[in-house]
């Protein structure tokens, strides 16, 4: 368990941290942001610098990494700690940030508990500046026999350098509690180098030693570097040996005990390859062991003085063996637990590679009844490495943006400047110029890259014109920084991208007294876009009616300027203005890539005055009133609707005497005047709810008033009724069925029967053939359906009825608007008219039976259309007629 007491007198700028790790402990402080750390111990309400030799002779040791971070490394059992009887161990530490002289020092105070009980006989810890031995006293005396003496008759001379009554106390008496075997004194250490050295215990602490006793246990600590240490190969691996005997008198008597310590030296224990450390540890280290009777119980290995689980070890790719001779620890060069250093030598960039690997052992010896707990941290330092940055020209040509990345480098590299040929620019002079430079971070923040983008269009690239293409180069130079020893060095980069140079598709277009002509001629990229027409897309149904052409290079296609695809913008007295828009879009990304319009005025007879006073008039929707609703408008009397009307057009027929027309006398001329509008309340309701102007269109006509007419007829009795026969003469009628509501291709004779489900709509047309006269039209009188090819047959339903629809058919004919095209030269030639299928009540439980359509039709003069079903109009067909012909 460990209890961390954090004190400042400020809010801490660094984050500092404390663990208990078995037998050690270990603080973590960083980062310093290049301030100095002092450490200080504190024992008495005072604080003792910790200088090297101090550190090394009380069980304390540091290290920093390549980000400025500090760990520090304490025994449990160091001079300082508070010891309650072996078991719960306290240290405090005072840590000192020294900055600069305009920013005042900041002090943390760190206390670390922490418990630990699971001693071994005998525990060895290899630390990077110091070893030590740890042996329980009850085991000291074994083999003498002693008298029992008072507790302080037992213990140790005054340490010569703090002094047994300073008043920081002895630092070696961290309890109270002495051994059992009280009475006995150490008085001399001998040292086996391998010849005898004999120092008494003034002079071994003079010269660093650590000598302490506690309630259960003796303590004795080296530094690494002792001049009494000496090599011993141990399975051919160089260990640091320290070699003792305690002596220890009482009066008359006296003891001998021996005491050793074994620790690995890098050079020889550890092998490095390009990619991998080694660590070789002989599994039997002779100097520590007494007896054959040896029996290695656990290895665990760990880094930075913490142990790992398997599942951790496997993660990390570390690898653990233990044969009969070596325990061997492999780590990859640049695994999780490590970091990389840069260095730079003759300008050019290297880079080691530092982790700090822990091994633990432990053994028993059976013949002397003891365990050894043996502990090694051994920092592991490659050689220096040529691992130069790499470029990575991530460049996308088609986002016409360089796109570099330089690395990995180390995290302890900073990018200070970016070299142009014409200039250098600081990182933050690029950010201002619109260049994006980042630093990305690994996630074990051991390595670091940094990516920089710049568009083609800036100043620092090279353009050069090629045939068709488009080369562009950008040369730039990285100036880096390596901290915290601030050692420059740079990389060169060079980019490149060819481009091929993008032609876009041209558009043209234009018009005669009928039609829109549009022509595209493709770019680069070929026919690889989509045609919208208004706002429709140009499918392939579509393309067909308008007389598609394409030939590799260019497509063409013709637009009526009546099509749906076709806005209004203006009426003129005998002409509408018509414009046709076009979008070519790229299929991939929806972008546009090319607008084009084309507007023309198209001759249009949109008033027509009959010497019999009739008038009609031809009001068209227009693009400044997109919510115009056609079938809403009138004539001055809102009673008088149009007689056809669909969502573009209105149709009104009147006669010069009616629905508000107004008659003016001038001179030699009679005007008769109408207007076509909304109602007054349509028109406010508009109003309020858009922004649309009013809709307003004259209607007029002039009559000659002297001018006469003379019209000579005769009567004669009429012979018989007239009647309709099957024959071919000069004039044809056909009805035929299409196949679709485009009226562009129709069933042949080898199609009939053609089978339809119920409600499913059948598409007529019915043509006045071999006609070239542009003044006869057709008209529907009488259409109706029979079981018979007899046309007088029963049952009978009537369809059509005196050109209109049959008012009393739940499912009403629909009429439709017939367009000049390739096929269809005179529109009034032609009707059109859509009914669904449908079974008579009478033949209902037989619905595969067949049904006869039939019609009578009636040719009329254009010229004068009154009469008949040459002048007939229907009521309420406003949502019954999709669209009409204005030809």
């Amino acid at each position: 368990m460990a209890v961390v007491n954090i004190e400042a007198q400020k809010k801490p700028s660094i984050n500092i941290g404390s663990q208990c790790l078995g037998n050690i402990m270990r603080v973590n402080v960083g980062p310093l942001g290049g301030n100095l750390l002092e450490v200080a111990v504190v024992i008495n309400n005072s604080a003792i610098l910790l200088t090297p030799s101090l550190a090394s002779q009380c069980g304390f040791s540091m290290k920093m990494d390549q980000l400025g971070n500090a760990v520090i490394y304490a025994s449990l059992q160091n001079c300082f700690a508070q010891n309650v009887e072996d078991k719960i161990f306290t240290t405090t530490l005072n840590l000192r940030l020294h900055g600069n002289q305009m920013v005042e020092d900041e002090l943390y105070q760190v206390a670390e508990t922490c418990q630990y009980t699971t001693w071994a006989s005998r525990e060895i810890v290899c630390d990077r500046s110091y070893m030590e031995a740890s042996k329980c006293s009850r085991t000291l005396m074994g083999h003498v026999s002693v008298k029992r003496a008072a507790p302080d008759d037992y213990g140790l001379p005054e340490h010569p350098i703090l002094g047994a009554n300073s008043k920081f106390g002895d630092p070696r008496r961290a309890a109270e509690k002495q051994s059992i075997d009280a009475g006995f004194r150490i008085t001399t250490l001998v040292f086996y180098t391998p010849g005898e050295k004999l120092m008494n215990v003034v002079e071994a602490q003079r010269n660093g030693y650590g000598i302490t006793n506690t309630a259960t246990r003796l303590v004795l600590r080296s530094p690494k570097a002792s001049p009494e240490t000496y090599i011993q190969n141990v399975a051919e691996v160089p260990m640091t040996v320290l070699r003792t005997s305690v002596i220890f008198e009482k009066k008359w008597l006296a003891t001998q005990i021996d005491a050793a310590i074994a620790c690995p030296t890098l050079e020889g224990s550890v092998s490095f390859t390009q990619n991998t450390i080694t660590w070789f540890l002989p599994r039997h280290i002779d100097p520590l062991i007494y007896s054959g009777q040896f029996k290695l119980l656990e290895v665990h290995m760990g880094v930075d003085g913490q142990r790992l689980e398997p599942a951790e070890i496997a993660a990390r790719r570390y690898s653990l063996t233990v044969n009969d001779v070596y325990i061997i620890v492999e780590i990859p060069i640049g695994a999780v637990g490590g970091y990389f250093k840069s260095h730079v030598q003759d300008g050019q960039y290297l880079t080691s590679y530092t982790v700090e690997p822990m091994l633990e052992l432990l053994w028993t010896e059976d013949s002397i009844n003891e365990d050894t707990r043996y502990k090694v941290l051994l920092p592991i330092t490659t050689p220096l490495m040529s691992r130069p940055p790499q470029v990575h020209d991530n460049t996308v040509k088609e986002e016409r943006i360089f796109k570099v990345l330089l690395g990995p480098l180390g995290s302890d590299v900073a990018l200070m400047n970016i070299t142009f040929p014409n200039e250098v620019l600081t990182v933050g002079d690029c950010t201002a110029r619109g260049y994006n430079v980042l630093e990305h971070m690994s996630p074990n923040s051991s390595s670091k890259v940094f990516t920089l983008e710049v568009p083609f269009t800036d100043s620092a690239v090279l353009q050069m014109k090629g045939t068709g293409v488009t080369v562009y180069s950008l040369q730039l130079t990285f100036g880096l920084l390596v901290l915290p020893e601030f050692a420059p060095f740079s990389h060169s980069a060079y980019l490149e991208a060819k481009l091929v140079d993008i032609v876009p598709p041209s558009v043209s277009g234009g018009c005669d007294y009928e039609n829109f002509y549009a022509l595209v001629k493709y770019g680069t990229g070929g026919f690889n876009f989509k045609i919208m027409l208004g706002k429709r897309l140009l499918t392939p149904g579509l393309a067909q009616q308008y007389g598609f052409m394409e030939n590799g290079t260019h497509l063409s296609f013709t637009v009526p300027f009546s099509s749906p695809d076709v806005v209004y913008e203006a009426v003129e007295s005998s002409s509408i203005r018509s414009r046709l828009d076009m979008v070519l879009i790229n299929p991939e990304t929806n972008i546009n890539v090319k607008e084009f319009s084309v507007a023309c005025n198209f001759f249009s007879t949109l008033t027509e005055c009959f010497p019999n006073g009739t008038m009609t008039a031809l009001a068209v929707k227009l693009e400044s009133v997109p919510s115009l609703n056609p079938s809403q408008l009138t004539l001055k009397d809102p009673t008088c609707g149009p007689t056809y009307s669909d969502d573009r057009y209105a149709y009104f027929v009147f006669t010069g005497n009616s629905c508000g027309t107004k008659r003016k006398f001038l001179p030699n001329m009679m005007l008769y005047e109408n207007e076509i509008s909304l109602p007054d309340e349509l028109e406010m309701q508009k109003e309020s709810t858009t922004n649309e102007p009013e809709y307003e269109l004259k209607v007029s006509c002039y009559y000659d008033i002297n001018k006469t007419h003379a019209v000579a007829f005769h009567t004669r009795p009429r012979r018989s009724e007239p009647y309709a026969e099957n024959a071919r003469g000069e004039l044809q009628v056909a009805i035929r069925l299409a196949t679709d509501n485009s009226y562009s291709m129709f069933h042949s004779v080898e199609d009939y029967p053609i089978a339809r489900y119920l409600q499913q709509p059948l598409y007529f047309e019915v043509e006045l053939m071999k006609s070239a006269n542009p003044q006869l039209s057709l008209e529907l009188e009488n259409c109706w359906a029979t079981l018979e090819d007899d046309r007088t047959s029963q049952p009978r339903w009537n369809l059509i009825i005196n050109g209109c629809a049959n008012p009393v058919d739940p499912n009403q004919v629909i009429f439709h608007p017939v367009w000049a095209d390739a096929r269809v030269q005179y529109p009034p030639h032609f009707k059109r008219f859509e009914v669904l299928t449908f079974a008579f009540a009478e033949d209902q439980d037989n619905l595969s039976s067949q049904l006869f359509v039939h019609c009578d039709v009636a040719i009329c003069d254009a010229r004068n259309p009154l009469g008949g079903a040459c002048n007939r109009q229907c009521s309420n067909q406003e949502n019954r007629i999709k669209g009409m012909t204005i030809f």
